[in-house]
């Protein structure tokens, strides 16, 4: 009986917790992204899934760090989440609103500046080269 319950485990975490899950969206840009204790801006990643913001800051091709963005929580390097409005207290302010960054990160245009709280997040989308396929002229 041991031995059927393994097989159906394993089975069920080969076929259903090993799935990569695609983004729907992925875009390369420049972002800025300056708070008190945070300071990036060089190239990153921005890849959107159903529930998520996936963020992989670069410095001269090398990850920096990685984001994900969920509505509730924000999690750094996959090891270290944090309850997002405990992120918000730590590194943005803890005024904003729980959702704020999952909300700023699934906008079309990246731009928040608060001046009063020293803090600019700003991602400028890097521009689509459409790519020719010279077989079919």
């Amino acid at each position: 009986m041991l031995h059927k319950f393994i097989v159906l485990f394993l089975s069920i975490v080969i076929f259903t917790g090993c799935g990569y899950k695609q983004p729907f969206l992925t875009r390369s840009a420049t972002i800025v992204f300056k708070t008190p204790t945070i300071k990036y801006h060089d190239k990153c990643f921005i890849e959107r899934y159903e529930d998520n913001v996936k963020l992989t800051i670069l410095d001269v091709g090398v990850v920096v760090t990685d984001m994900t963005i969920y509505q509730d929580k924000i999690c750094k390097n996959f090891i270290l989440c944090f309850d997002a409005n405990s992120f918000n207290e730590r590194f943005l302010d803890k005024s904003y609103e729980r959702d704020f960054l999952y909300n700023l990160f699934t906008k079309e245009d990246i731009y928040f500046k608060d001046k009063e709280k020293s803090i600019l997040i700003k991602v400028i989308y890097d521009k689509e080269e459409k790519i020719e396929n010279n077989a079919t002229k």
